[in-house]
């Protein structure tokens, strides 16, 4: 699922912004790119610090979106790449993948899986 594209953008500086929604209405933070790790093909690891919201919120609601792009990867019509990508989350606090993900980004509390379910090329 994780195209080349979206590989390359995600190895560059830009700023990821996820989106929440529960019944009292939507909340977006922001993380960077460089943050994101992929696994088994259709699943995003990103490290939690604060996030409580997005905790929260995905407790009664599961699904999220997410915005990715970087100025330096070219797009559809120039300089610019940019992704929409539709999921269900999860916070993950023990075993192997919080662990791995821990010795990466030291300051994480928990971990933000996200299993992508669409991923659409936008810019």
């Amino acid at each position: 699922m994780f195209s080349e594209k979206f590989l390359e953008v995600i190895g560059k500086e830009g700023v990821v912004s996820i989106v929440s929604c529960d019944e009292s209405g939507p909340h977006v933070v922001n993380t960077w790119n460089t943050y994101l790790v992929t696994k088994n093909g259709d699943t995003l690891m990103i490290p939690a610090y604060a996030m409580r919201k997005t905790e929260k919120k995905t407790t009664q609601n599961s699904k999220v979106l997410l915005t990715v792009g970087s100025k330096e990867v070219i797009g559809h019509r120039g300089l610019g790449a940019g992704f929409l990508i539709e999921g269900t989350a999860s916070f993950i606090s023990t075993g192997p993948d919080f662990n791995m993900m821990k010795e990466k980004f030291s300051f994480l509390t928990r971990v933000l899986e996200v299993k992508v379910t669409s991923m659409k090329q936008t810019l």
